[in-house]
């Protein structure tokens, strides 16, 4: 793993929605998200960072293997992240090894072309909506799989899927499928101590302050609203073979500098 006096220079990010940045912000005034973070930390480090987003939301794991990697690659970067499986995990038909096939067929040719590659773990979904108990086998087997994938390449594993921290409801939007704005900024917390940024600590990793314990009538209620206003919608796009990300593209496609307010710009500042 590289010490603090690594400076970075080219900085592309893979994966899917939560990469984007769906969940901090909205598509009016901008989506941030932990890799526009994690590149604003960057840039205080190294002013002349470039940074290119190449996430697209709804894309499966297959999907940003065939769709990213080569415009990746092309764009010659130092540091890659590489997040991706989720949308896979909730799919009818789940296989790990084929998703971590394709993931670690990009930490492969990414870490060839000498490129630093950072990933992250899936927190326990069960914890964060009781409905997505099923899932569970499914979370382990994938974080295993990225685990030895990370370890025969070099990845840097940014452990999120083993703080508690992770699964506190707060640290995920309302629709439970894509971080918050609190929990995008820990992701990028968690990427920039796993790769020892300057600055960076584990603070990511400390407990939110205690809130009420709901009632069982609420918690009922609330499960209730999240399966009508959020799964069942979800549901029926897989059905008609539909994606939030039908017609989309990267919000970032080329290596642009960070905003000298260390702010990256928004899908409209790009185009």
């Amino acid at each position: 793993m590289p010490g603090t006096d690594v400076m970075y220079q080219r900085y592309v990010a893979l994966g899917d929605s939560q990469t984007e940045g769906v969940g901090d912000g909205d598509d009016a005034s901008g989506l941030r998200g932990f890799a526009d973070r994690l590149a604003e930390e960057l840039a205080r480090n190294e002013p002349s960072l470039q940074y290119a987003n190449l996430a697209v939301r709804g894309r499966l794991a297959a999907q940003i293997h065939a769709e990213q990697l080569g415009p990746a690659l092309a764009l010659r970067p130092d540091l890659a992240t590489v997040v991706a499986g989720v949308n896979d995990l909730l799919r009818p038909r789940f296989d790990a090894d084929e998703v971590a096939g394709h993931l670690e067929a990009m930490f492969a040719a990414l870490t060839a072309r000498d490129v630093h590659v950072a990933t992250i773990t899936v927190p326990d979904l069960a914890r964060i909506s009781p409905l997505a108990r099923p899932l569970v086998p499914r979370v382990t087997a994938l974080n295993q799989r990225i685990r030895q994938a990370a370890r025969r390449h070099g990845v840097t594993v940014a452990e999120t899927a083993l703080q508690p921290v992770a699964s506190d409801i707060r640290m995920w939007s309302s629709d439970r499928l894509h971080a918050s704005s609190l929990g995008h900024q820990r992701i990028a917390a968690a990427l920039a101590h796993a790769l020892r940024l300057p600055g960076s600590d584990d603070s990511w990793t400390h407990p939110l302050p205690p809130t009420p314990v709901s009632t069982g009538w609420r918690t009922t209620t609330t499960e209730l609203r999240w399966l009508a206003g959020f799964l069942g919608p979800w549901l029926i796009r897989r059905l008609q073979g539909r994606s939030s990300g039908d017609g989309r593209t990267a919000k970032r496609p080329h290596l642009l500098p960070v905003h000298s307010d260390g702010s990256t710009p928004s899908r409209a500042d790009t185009r």
